[in-house]
């Protein structure tokens, strides 16, 4: 978080025992036992390749393929927010969440 900044556009929530990332309260990556694992678009799969290879990982096992974002480009803080811009603005946005029946 102290790489991406900016608050609000970016916060994370505990979740299954690891971290989901937000930006723009989109879901767009996981934090699983210290990886930053992307959710994937065409747009991001094209704007990664820009860079190398694209590495993919699952979340947990079992899990749908995820992109594998290396610890050395989490220090390139621009990089990391570009990548972060593409993965939201492919990404639908969130569903509005139904209000909760009152206490009786």
């Amino acid at each position: 978080m102290d790489q991406l900044g900016r608050a609000p556009i970016f916060r994370t929530k505990a979740m299954f025992g690891e971290y989901a990332l937000y930006r723009d309260e989109k879901v767009i990556a996981f934090i699983c036992d210290d990886e930053l694992l992307i959710k994937p678009t065409p747009e991001g799969r094209t704007w990664l390749e820009g860079f190398g290879p694209v590495e993919e990982s699952e979340a947990y096992p079992g899990s749908k393929m995820y992109y594998l974002i290396g610890g050395d480009r989490w220090e390139d803080r621009d990089w990391l927010e570009e990548l972060t811009r593409v993965t939201a603005d492919a990404l639908p946005a969130p569903k509005p969440k139904k209000p909760r029946a009152p206490k009786r």
